[in-house]
């Protein structure tokens, strides 16, 4: 079996399952002695939305009514029900318990975030959001064990340490994460209560033959040893913390108490991953008759209802500064709900930042619901993943930028989405685009004109088809600052509905447009 496939599996050994009764041995002096982490160093926790997230009856466009009814008669939100949070942007109802973080400053929504040429499968896009690989291209790390694996070199083997006594990521479930895969090993230690880890039985220690069999081996008995080793830290560190916030009796809200508690507690641990199913919802998705109920409402209300737990806790325990919190989910729904009072695999969906460091707003435009959306089509990306990843590990984490193009790809655009730990409206932090783009005519023939104004600077412009497939690069070049008026020829393409996405700096522009 191969290391990878060892640890993803074996990873959940720790969990309470294995040995019940049993209690950890008592940890050697110097790592006891060094298990309280006192400094700043900053924590992300990710969440994931597993199933694919409707990112259209999430963040909902108050200003696409009119497409909106005509493409969602079942499961459109009357906007009266709506949670407005601008002029033009209404949460779902099931995120009241979100609005005063937003209020306080301290929640950021990006809109359509998403890749080119979108793999609709479950298996393989969650893959590329947890590799940060483009979509033609299959990573074996993922791309939070890339950035661990050059803060903790020679791990496994060389860890835990006396600096080091603490696992650098946890996952709270029952399988491990590839987010934090690194090259020789996975980062990332599975548990489910950090109060009853029950440790791993250690293997009879007979001599190690000098083969491929004795190298697994010998990878084994020290991936026993280092599960034993960070249980007994994690366990003391959550017993030596506390939760001064009331939380929601779901299983999301239980396991960022947990969270809350480590850290709270003195653990190092760098990253969490927790994660809540359900979101695939091809039926039943709301209530007939009642849209803002039902299953995804039901989803919806305990993501919200988990984060204003974990958020007030961390401001209560005084450690709020050093923990951001992402949401993120494999693809969006289509636009077009279907025959079962659901949504079917998209595109680009909304992704949800929260701390007291993140730039609260809403970074990015409301997506073009068009009444002739096509039965497939979804809501294009505005926003690569990868740029929101990329900002994370260079405003958070402090990483060079170009060690974030190497972690990520070349074309990493740092987006604004941090302050400096005060309310910071994200539209103060934009790189302003001079006039709206403009398409004549629109639906357009063989060519069509594309105007817009800029303060000058790279420019790119990409076009998508409706399923988020790349078209092609129109261009990409340094522009002078002012008005741009440039013809773009469209006789390769066929028939249909289109996306212009045009990149100006950190600005992202994208218009519907239809050829006939």
């Amino acid at each position: 079996m191969k290391r990878r496939s060892f640890l993803r599996n074996a990873g959940a050994l720790s969990l309470p399952a294995l040995l019940p009764g049993v209690r950890l041995a008592a940890m050697p002096a110097r790592l006891a002695k060094s298990l309280l982490y006192t400094d700043s160093d900053k924590v992300l926790v990710l969440i994931q939305l597993t199933g694919g997230n409707d990112g259209l009856n999430t963040l909902v466009p108050r200003d696409q009514y009119d497409g909106l009814t005509a493409v969602r008669p079942e499961l459109y939100i009357p906007e009266n029900k709506l949670i407005p949070i601008s002029d033009t942007v209404g949460m779902h109802p099931a995120l009241a318990g979100i609005r005063p973080l937003y209020s306080d400053g301290r929640l950021n929504w990006i809109q359509s975030v998403g890749y080119p040429n979108q793999n609709r499968s479950h298996f393989r896009s969650t893959d590329i959001w947890q590799t940060a690989s483009d979509s033609d291209v299959e990573l074996r790390t993922g791309w939070i064990g890339r950035y661990l694996d050059g803060l903790y070199p020679g791990f496994p083997e060389d860890y835990p340490s006396e600096e080091v006594p603490y696992p650098v990521a946890v996952t709270v479930g029952n399988v491990v994460s590839e987010t934090c895969q690194g090259l020789a090993a996975n980062f990332s230690l599975t548990l489910n209560n950090p109060f009853d880890i029950i440790p791993l039985q250690p293997s009879e220690e007979e001599a190690v033959p000098d083969t491929p069999y004795g190298e697994e081996l010998s990878f084994m008995r020290t991936s026993i040893l280092q599960a034993n080793a960070y249980g007994a830290v994690v366990e003391d560190s959550a017993q030596m913390g506390n939760n001064l916030a009331d939380y929601p009796q779901t299983l999301l809200a239980q396991r960022l108490k947990n969270v809350a508690r480590m850290i709270s507690g003195g653990l190092g641990t760098k990253i969490y991953v927790v994660s809540i199913g359900g979101f695939d919802t091809h039926a039943n998705q709301v209530s007939p008759n009642a849209p803002e109920g039902g299953a995804h409402a039901e989803l919806l209300r305990e993501v919200a209802r988990a984060v204003s737990a974990f958020q007030n806790d961390l401001a209560a325990l005084g450690i709020d500064d050093r923990v951001v919190g992402m949401t993120y989910s494999e693809f969006g729904r289509q636009i077009r709900s279907n025959e079962s009072y659901g949504t079917d695999h998209g595109t680009a969906a909304p992704l949800l930042l929260f701390g007291n460091c993140v730039a609260t707003g809403i970074l990015g435009s409301n997506p073009q619901i068009s009444a002739d959306a096509g039965k497939q089509e979804g809501v294009p990306m505005q926003y690569d993943f990868r740029d929101v990843y990329g900002t994370i590990l260079e405003d958070w984490f402090e990483v060079p930028v170009a060690e974030v193009k190497s972690l990520l790809y070349a074309g990493y655009n740092k987006l604004p989405l941090f302050g400096d730990c005060a309310i910071v409206d994200a539209e103060e932090l934009k790189n302003p685009v001079i006039g709206a783009l403009s398409v004549q005519p629109n639906p357009f023939g063989t060519a069509f004109r594309l105007r817009f104004e800029t303060l000058g600077g790279p420019v790119r412009l990409a076009v998508f088809d409706s399923v988020g497939k790349l078209v092609e690069t129109v261009f990409e070049r340094n522009l002078s600052a002012g008005a741009h008026d440039l013809s773009i020829a469209t006789h390769r393409w066929p028939a249909g509905a289109y996306v212009l996405r045009l990149q100006l700096r950190d600005m992202i522009v994208t218009e519907r447009v239809v050829k006939q």
